[in-house]
């Protein structure tokens, strides 16, 4: 079992900065890797970035060069820092866990999300 709790989350006007942060908890030493989704109003959700437990990343190409996904193993924590910010990244943004289960299954985690919105 993994527990995720997010924090960060506000209103920044455009151009702006935020970070996000994703503590996780439980069965930490099951996680495969790490990453952050988020689902605007009538949209579905969307995969932003994924970090692995090796440090491999990955960006949704809307984010490439504005958003970075870092880790603190120590504090089991995962940060996404959001530069540049533009009103369509307005979203919940959640973060996720995915422990793998058995050859092509997976479990995954979610937190409850914090609301981002950039205003114009």
């Amino acid at each position: 079992q993994v527990q995720l709790v997010e924090s960060g989350g506000g209103l920044v006007q455009a151009g702006g900065s935020l970070r996000l942060s994703c503590a996780a908890s439980g069965s930490i030493f099951s996680i495969n890797y790490m990453g952050w989704y988020r689902q605007a109003p009538g949209k579905q959700r969307e995969l932003v970035t994924t970090i692995t437990r090796g440090g491999s990343t990955n960006y949704a190409d809307f984010v490439k060069g504005r958003f970075t996904i870092s880790r603190d193993n120590a504090k089991n924590t995962v940060y996404l820092q959001m530069n540049s910010l533009k009103p369509e990244d307005t979203a919940v943004y959640y973060c996720n866990a995915a422990v793998p289960l058995w050859a092509g299954e997976r479990r995954d985690y979610w937190g409850q999300g914090t609301q981002v919105t950039v205003s114009s």
